[in-house]
């Protein structure tokens, strides 16, 4: 292997002691930032620092410093939680952050606007309740996800079981988190808690070494025929191959990933290719292996070109499999024909197969807060939650599901939400529902324009065209970003928005509803109020020339992007730069 120059990033993790590095004496002190060092580090514990940049501009010009604040992400393991921790969390965000519960792409909760003082105790709380923000960021394996639908059946139980376990068997092992938080105690209960691991030489971290991943690392567990958590944009996929019931194994795909950067051909976003077929007892072994692969291979000169996707891209897949074979131990089977792809919409009422129902609850951009366009998400699902006390799972997708209820009680469940305004399933369009949107500003330090703050306006808009046209009961995936990172994958599904400039978007088209088909850029920096004058020659297109039972992205792909895009100039009223 090739020597490389590490960036500084890479220095600040083989110098940190295990992700000590100097955060306890950062957070006793009286500033209200933190280093560059204990910035990158924070990372791994769960926090990113950043400013409100809404008033940053202002402030400046000013002579006032920046109103410093931290973004806190929790780990949790295939979103599965308790009403009690749920109901604990409502009450922490009014104690330490915003006063509301964010829901990110990752089946999991994050919190804003946590100024320094509360980062150590808001932590220390959440342990309290038997969760955790060790690795919720960071270059080690990140919230593992899997299918939110707490179905009473064989598969579902094997894919929140082996969730868990990668969960547990990957998680960082450094004591560093327990020391810095809550002083050396650990929370015994905790089901996520690393086992030991005798190693010969003596390293803390067996797996991840003491520079740990040379990016962050994103696991998924699934099955094709339920693809709701975009499998393949994972650096490692699990596609578990069902039998009627039996589990029979895994294809694994390696290298999902959708970050790059505006203008830089060395990024790109990139689909996970299925590589081998492991038997069910290989699954922790051979996950191993894969993450091992990228801790060795990948990139730890250059951060943007750092994830496995470059590996498996640049180097091939007959490398990577040959290569993962080694870490294996012995040679993998070949991956598995794969069955049809498809996606099961697990909002509104669902049966759980042990005479129970689930209830899907959609929770637009995942902002769960009062007086959101009129509605008190909040509200309602605190009174609901603490009234029935059930099981709860968050979706990648954003939303919430509610588990184990009664029928008796669906009714009075339906009644609490929609006294508060929450619209359920059966209230929203196919566009709205299909519609994700990341935090962008002004928390976000990489957004370059708004996505959240713009979710509803835009899909207001969309709808709209979409009525007019006649394709307004459509199925289209919607998902806009506020910047290239790729959080809320934009570059599957039908439509994606991706952040350029302030108020300017570049738009890619011609993915798959079912996500295993990235899309294409169409047209670049398009301003905001452009984006519906982009899209309605397509939407005019698509509804003239489709086929039956052809999806826009479908359509899209079928037709050609650029004979789309020539057909779209052309039809528009005026010219515009962006269709240049």
């Amino acid at each position: 292997m090739t020597e490389q120059k590490l960036s500084g990033a890479e220095t600040i993790k083989k110098n940190s002691k295990n992700l000590r590095g100097n955060i306890s004496a950062e957070l006793a002190d009286s500033n209200e930032f933190v280093s560059d060092e204990s910035y990158e580090l924070l990372k791994f514990h769960g926090s990113y620092q950043g400013y409100d940049r809404d008033s940053a501009t202002a402030r400046k010009k000013q002579g006032l410093d920046k109103v410093w604040e931290f973004m806190l992400r929790l780990k949790i393991p295939g979103g599965r939680f308790t009403a009690d921790q749920y109901l604990a969390l409502d009450t922490l965000c009014d104690t330490h952050a915003n006063g509301t519960l964010r829901i990110t792409t990752r089946q999991t909760f994050q919190f804003h606007c946590i100024v320094k003082a509360h980062l150590k105790p808001f932590i220390a709380d959440i342990n309290r309740i038997l969760l955790s923000t060790l690795g919720g960021c960071g270059d080690v394996v990140r919230n593992v996800i899997t299918c939110p639908a707490p179905i009473h059946d064989n598969i579902h139980s094997v894919l929140e079981n082996a969730c868990f376990t990668l969960a547990k068997e990957l998680a960082p092992k450094t004591d560093a988190y327990w020391d810095i938080w809550l002083d050396g105690e650990k929370m015994d209960n905790y089901p996520f808690i690393p086992s030991p691991v005798e190693n010969s030489t003596g390293s803390i971290e067996p797996l991840y070494g003491d520079t740990y991943m040379p990016r962050k690392f994103k696991i998924a567990l699934g099955q094709p025929e339920d693809n709701c958590m975009d499998v393949l944009c994972n650096d490692l996929a699990l596609l578990a191959l069902f039998d009627g019931q039996e589990l029979k194994g895994y294809n694994i795909a390696l290298g999902g990933g959708l970050g790059m950067n505006h203008n830089n051909a060395k990024t790109y976003p990139y689909l996970a290719k299925p590589v081998a077929f492991i038997k069910p007892q290989d699954l922790v072994k051979a996950s191993e292996a894969v993450v091992k692969l990228q801790r060795d291979h990948g990139d730890r000169g250059d951060r943007k070109h750092a994830r496995l996707k470059y590996v498996v891209a640049e180097k091939g897949l007959g490398w990577t499999k040959s290569t993962l074979d080694g870490y294996f131990g012995s040679e993998l089977e070949a991956a598995k024909p794969t069955p049809n792809w498809a996606i099961v919409d697990h909002m509104g009422w669902h049966e759980q197969g042990n005479g129970k129902w689930f209830l899907g609850v959609p929770i637009p951009s995942g902002r769960i807060g009062d007086n959101i366009h009129g509605v008190n998400y909040r509200s309602a699902l605190r009174e609901v939650i603490s009234t029935y006390k059930m099981p709860l799972v968050l979706t990648v997708d954003q939303n919430i599901i509610l588990s184990e209820i009664e029928a008796g009680e669906k009714i009075s469940i339906e009644r609490i939400l929609r006294k508060h305004g929450v619209r359920l399933r059966e209230d929203l369009t196919d566009l709205a529902r299909n519609f994700i949107a990341c935090v962008a500003l002004p928390t976000c330090g990489k957004a370059l324009a708004e996505a959240e703050r713009v979710q509803h306006p835009l899909e207001e808009a969309l709808q709209k065209l979409m009525d007019k046209h006649d394709i307004g009961k459509d199925k289209i995936a919607v998902r806009i970003a506020g910047c290239p990172n790729g959080c809320p994958r934009p570059y599957v599904g039908d439509i994606g928005i991706i952040g350029r400039t302030p108020e300017h978007y570049s738009i890619y088209v011609g993915g798959d509803f079912e996500g295993t088909r990235l899309n294409e850029k169409i047209f670049d920096k398009v301003p905001f109020d452009h984006i519906t004058t982009a899209l309605e020659p397509l939407f005019e297109l698509y509804k003239k020339d489709r086929m039956r039972d052809e999806n826009f992205g479908d359509f899209c792909h079928r037709y050609g992007i650029e004979l789309a895009k020539k057909n779209a100039i052309e039809s528009l009223s005026a010219p515009h730069k962006w269709a240049a």
